[in-house]
């Protein structure tokens, strides 16, 4: 059973990988279990300078996942090269940094910054939607996500992963406008803009009123947008957007992902991402799968 995947030139062990800003740096997952035995780890967002993040309260729950709006708090990329990035070059899987800036400057620098350092790919986050500036004012708009992908790629040495958000009318469109600017790969979807309401004072519940919806509530949509973007471009795809189970991570892979990430999943269970490796690798088993790159765009269309 072969369950290796390429993504522009790293090789995953597996599929898997927590998802950016659900995970740290790693640390607090790795009293649990040898973190060595995912197939990736992508950091929390990193920008040029720490970030305290919005005021809380900025997480709530929901019916089926969670809303978040922490605000992309982080130490800053000198802490992360010298605090956290010793840490993780200490285990055998592929290190992800998510990047993300209020300029396209400021993302092309921190690019330009981690290109000198051992990490494998950088992933730029065009698609937050809990920040005022940045985020996912950059990843609507055709023009804007050509724009910044292409000027972070020219300054980056590093595979660039383009991290799309669900935010907008046509997610086919915008991929391939990530792709016409020179991204090697793409994530989607990150959260979708959302609220919630304490109905016995009428306040919203988050301090910054609206937050990114995500968990089992979000995975239809994520699945069909991960198909849609499959059928529009050539790079891989890493999808995410609900998964808590082995079977879900197929149920992308057959969409048209080549790896999958988990979020909220890791936050439900801390052996989330090894229950789904294990779930990936049971399926295959069962449905006589050699290898799991055969999953990729398997679905059959009614």
């Amino acid at each position: 059973m072969n369950t290796k995947i390429t993504i522009a030139g790293a090789e995953f062990k597996n599929p898997v990988m927590p998802a950016s800003g659900t995970f740290g740096f790693g640390w607090e997952f790795s009293k649990f279990y040898d973190i060595s035995a995912l197939g990736g780890i992508c950091t929390k967002g990193v920008s040029l300078q720490p970030r305290l993040g919005n005021n809380m309260p900025r997480i709530a729950e929901t019916s089926a996942g969670m809303l978040n709006s922490v605000g992309l708090q982080n130490p800053g990329v000198e802490a992360f090269i010298n605090e956290e990035l010793p840490f993780l070059r200490e285990h055998d899987t592929v290190i992800i940094v998510n990047i993300f800036g209020n300029t396209i400057e400021e993302c092309s620098r921190l690019a330009e910054i981690l290109s000198e350092t051992d990490i494998d790919m950088i992933e730029l986050n065009i698609s937050c939607p809990n920040v005022s500036k940045g985020g996912v004012a950059f990843g609507t708009d055709e023009k804007t996500v050509r724009q910044i992908t292409s000027e972070v790629k020219r300054r980056c040495d590093k595979p660039l992963i383009v991290k799309l958000s669900p935010n907008v009318t046509d997610i086919a469109a915008i991929a391939r406008a990530a792709e016409e600017g020179g991204a090697d790969a793409l994530s989607l979807i990150n959260t979708i803009l959302a609220m919630r309401i304490d109905v016995k004072n009428k306040r919203t519940i988050l301090n910054n009123n609206y937050g990114g919806l995500s968990g089992p509530a979000v995975k239809a949509v994520a699945l069909r947008m991960v198909h849609q973007v499959y059928n529009s471009v050539k790079i891989p795809i890493i999808g995410m957007g609900g998964i808590m189970t082995g079977e879900d991570a197929v149920e992308f892979m057959l969409a048209g992902a080549t790896a999958v990430a988990v979020g909220t999943a890791n936050i439900v269970d801390p052996f989330a991402c090894i229950k789904i490796i294990d779930g990936i690798e049971k399926y295959m088993t069962e449905h006589n799968v050699d290898d799991v790159k055969t999953l990729t765009g398997g679905v059959i269309l009614n």
